[in-house]
């Protein structure tokens, strides 16, 4: 089969790298798998065997997701848009895919619900209606009012087949931030969560001992970069490696690096980071989806600083969650200086270090067979 994901990543690269990870399972099990992208693009991701369409780019401004820009930071015109439903458009009737995914939306990304609900109406109109299916992680910005869940639980009833939810219902069900009335339960599909296959350690043990400070790809974590730099000048006896995502990352990371001390390493971020991982002393970043998980995998003692500005709650309840293992702590921004920081990984050197995850990670190839299967049953009607 032909499987299309749409996705729109408009602050960090979360999104795009769940989407491409599940596009990758896809590809793996022998289907044809097509990435539409609307945010910038992330050339350090791995796409391999995915056929990448990028379309105009679109971010935030800032946590505003309701203001979009363009390219070059200027308000999106509707040429722009128009532009982006076009490609949209036209890429899903030549492709014709069987399964059209949509990552977050209707859950989210309502400020480009035109555009969404375009591919959804071309998916629908193809010789071969596409099954629709909704993509979302485990914990969603929970609606600011009665009537924004209620117009999501609408188009789900109108327009889609099934809701995936990449997590484990015992451990973070979607009702745990979402309201789940029986209409929208009845669509619901946990695929448990959707981590890439593990990665080795690195061969010449590349971060080995290193405080690693990573903050995702967006333009956000210029507090927890500052915070390392000062908690590096204050214990010249750690190594200190900060890796610098999002657009201009060299040009960011030159910046931090003018201010550095002689015991911190600053760099783009790179593809060998989950590998780094396993060597580290202790892990400083946000608490996204993709980074909790390769915690997971790694058991890398962890100081996580949840993304809460705007009144954000996602990274805070995953922060919370995961800080019941041994092996994690959480710093909320309000709190974060070097001083500590510092604090927050001494404590940790004194914990006993939690082994690797192994099981309920594998939701990218459990992804593939609920597709599959409710593509098969579709059919058979």
């Amino acid at each position: 089969m032909t499987v299309a994901i749409l996705v729109t990543h408009l602050l960090g690269t979360g999104h795009l790298a769940r989407a491409l990870t599940l596009a990758r399972a896809f590809a793996a099990a022998g289907h044809r798998a097509i990435v539409l992208s609307g945010g910038r693009p992330v050339p350090h991701l791995d796409a391999t065997g995915v056929r990448l369409v990028q379309l105009p780019p679109l971010q935030s401004d800032g946590v505003n997701f309701t203001r979009l820009l363009d390219d070059s930071g200027a308000d999106a015109t509707a040429e722009v848009l128009h532009a982006r439903q076009s490609l949209i458009a036209q890429t899903l009737r030549d492709e014709a895919p069987q399964v059209l995914i949509t990552e977050l939306f209707p859950f989210g990304r309502r400020v480009l619900r035109d555009e969404f609900l375009t591919a959804v109406e071309a998916a629908r109109s193809l010789p071969q209606p596409a099954l629709v299916c909704a993509s979302i992680r485990d914990i969603l910005a929970p609606p600011s009012k009665p009537a924004k869940a209620q117009a999501t639980d609408d188009i789900i009833d109108q327009h889609y087949d099934a809701v995936l939810v990449h997590s484990d219902a015992e451990i973070a069900p979607l009702g745990a931030s979402w309201p789940v009335k029986s209409r929208l339960a009845t669509r619901l599909r946990y695929t448990g969560f959707v981590a890439s296959p593990p990665a080795p350690p690195h061969a010449d043990g590349t971060g080995f001992g290193e405080v690693l400070v990573s903050a995702g790809g967006g333009g956000v974590g210029a507090p927890v970069f500052e915070a390392a730099l000062d908690a590096a000048r204050a214990s010249p006896q750690r190594n200190w490696r900060l890796l610098v995502g999002g657009s201009h990352a060299a040009d960011r990371a030159r910046t931090l690096a003018t201010t550095a001390p002689e015991n911190a390493r600053v760099e783009p971020a790179r593809p060998d980071f989950r590998q780094m991982l396993h060597h580290a002393e202790v892990s400083v970043s946000m608490a996204g989806y993709n980074t909790a998980l390769d915690l997971l995998q790694t058991g890398t003692p962890a100081v996580l600083v949840p993304f809460d500005v705007g009144g954000e709650v996602e990274q805070t309840l995953r922060a919370t969650a995961l800080a019941r293992l041994p092996g994690i702590s959480v710093l909320r921004s309000c709190e974060l200086s070097g001083a500590t920081l510092l604090s927050q990984i001494d404590k940790l050197g004194a914990a006993p270090r939690r082994a690797p995850r192994t099981e309920g990670l594998d939701g990218a190839a459990e992804t593939v067979r609920i597709v599959q299967k409710l593509l098969d049953s579709r059919d058979a009607d």
